[in-house]
């Protein structure tokens, strides 16, 4: 049995202290969110930094699930969220195998792929393309114009390239054309690669707002990103979710910012609970596809 030297034994508490301290200072801020959130208006007002609440209250939070605006797009974020990480793995995954096939044009379009990368059309002719093809207002304009990321795409395709090519001559032996080969044997093999990829995607539809913000007008089809930025720069959340709880927040008064804070917990929390399952895939598939061996 090898026994660790002193100066291996401070190396590794050195370690672990940091390790602690930078674990510490991710969860403070979500430990301020929890607090402040079940906090009362005058234990909020008397504490700088509330870590813990003093007397626990569910008012801000009672306020917020009553709110139909909220719930519609916390509801409107979850269909985009799946329904758009389905359709881009989908297409990413197509075109990543397809650019690992020989094939008239294959050289042209990996180009093209990594032109991309380095410049980009700008808003104002991605804006004119939303519009002109008649996506305003519709959940597709948040979804088509990103379809394909080319980072992604260039990654995955690198995963493919490392499986080996003798299952692919196996496979053609044994009949298989392109399509089954793409089902059946590298998508099965793909799993930590794709479980990485869809939490990318997934985050980003999750937690984007600003391209919500071009192109969305209409405030029941708004995600749950637009909400948390309007009760954040407004200091009345009264005129974000309406008037539907105003006599109710008299009441009960919790602070605008207990509101806020809230309204960030229950929507930083979906995304929180799915990424454990997540994440014994998320570093595999990552390095897997960036190394080509």
């Amino acid at each position: 049995m090898n026994h660790a030297t002193p100066l291996e034994k401070f190396v590794m508490t050195v370690n672990y202290i940091v390790l602690a301290l930078i674990a510490a200072m991710m969860l403070l801020p979500f430990l301020y969110l929890f607090s402040v959130s079940f906090s009362t208006l005058e234990d909020f007002l008397r504490t700088d930094l509330l870590l813990w609440p003093k007397r626990w209250v569910t008012y801000a939070y009672e306020y917020i699930l009553q709110s139909d605006s909220f719930l519609r797009s916390l509801w409107v974020t979850t269909k985009l969220t799946v329904t758009g990480t389905l359709i881009n793995l989908a297409f990413t995954a197509t075109m990543a195998f397809g650019l690992t096939r020989r094939a008239l044009g294959q050289r042209t379009l990996l180009l093209l792929v990594l032109f991309s990368t380095l410049f980009s059309p700008g808003l104002i002719p991605n804006y004119i393309i939303v519009k002109e093809t008649g996506l305003l207002d519709s959940t597709w304009s948040l979804i088509l114009p990103g379809l394909i990321s080319p980072f992604i795409l260039i990654v995955l395709r690198t995963f493919f390239l490392n499986i080996p090519s003798e299952l692919d001559e196996a496979a053609r032996i044994d009949g298989a054309n392109d399509l089954h080969i793409f089902a059946r044997l590298i998508l099965p093999l793909s799993k930590p690669a794709l479980a990485a990829f869809s939490l990318y995607y997934a985050v980003g539809y999750w937690n984007g707002y600003f391209t919500a913000i071009l192109y969305i007008n209409n405030p029941a089809k708004q995600p749950i990103q637009v909400i948390l930025r309007q009760i954040v720069i407004q200091s009345d959340p009264t005129s974000v979710f309406g008037g539907f709880a105003t006599q109710m927040f008299l009441e009960h008064s919790p602070p605008p910012q207990t509101v806020q804070m809230a309204a960030i917990l229950l929507a930083t929390l979906p995304i929180l609970i799915v990424y454990p399952f997540l994440q014994k895939h998320f570093v595999k598939g990552v390095m897997l596809g960036s190394i080509k061996g």
